[in-house]
């Protein structure tokens, strides 16, 4: 649900759930015929899982980091990992890359030019939940533009603050 500034959209589970539902089905509805899914932690995975069970295709996974200061809301250095985890052989064929949004664009455009560089690739898309209005990189994929570029509440954010004391008081009885 956005909020009346424009400036904050709050998304429950179902919300979240059916978002990712979505994507796959534009995806499917492409025709586009890929052998491997990319999922860039962490905003990806979620997506990613989703994906790679509904087109029964391998998960590889990229850790990625720029947002640390302020709780996670200020964008700092772009981090990429130098190596993608996967459960056998490299990433290679026809790659999806899997995130949950295209908030800058930065992160997108830096993982999308450093894979097109590996050889073993011979074709890339990417799927994302969210494209802000404000993003330099508009992925193949996408459910919903958000021309405001609110900040997104995602519903795992609150486990953002919550450690294992909060946990057990949650279940204390």
């Amino acid at each position: 649900m956005l909020t009346d500034d424009g400036k904050h959209l709050y998304v429950s589970w179902d919300e979240y759930h059916m978002l990712i539902e979505r994507l796959a089905l534009k995806v499917a509805a492409s025709k586009w015929q890929f052998d491997q899914i990319l999922c860039l932690a962490r905003g990806g995975m979620r997506p990613g899982d989703v994906l790679s069970r509904v087109f029964d295709l391998p998960l590889a996974i990229m850790s990625t980091s720029s947002y640390r200061a302020d709780a996670g809301t200020i964008q700092g250095r772009l981090d990429l990992a130098k190596y993608i985890t996967m459960p056998k052989g490299e990433l290679a064929g026809r790659v999806l890359l899997v995130d949950d949004l295209a908030d800058s664009g930065v992160t997108l455009r830096a993982v999308v030019d450093r894979l097109r560089s590996m050889p073993s690739i011979s074709e890339l898309r990417s799927a994302v939940i969210w494209v802000k209005g404000v993003s330099s990189y508009t992925p193949d994929y996408f459910v919903e533009t958000l021309a405001t570029s609110p900040w997104i509440h995602q519903p795992f954010e609150e486990y953002d603050n919550l450690k294992p004391e909060g946990l057990a008081r949650k279940f204390a009885v």
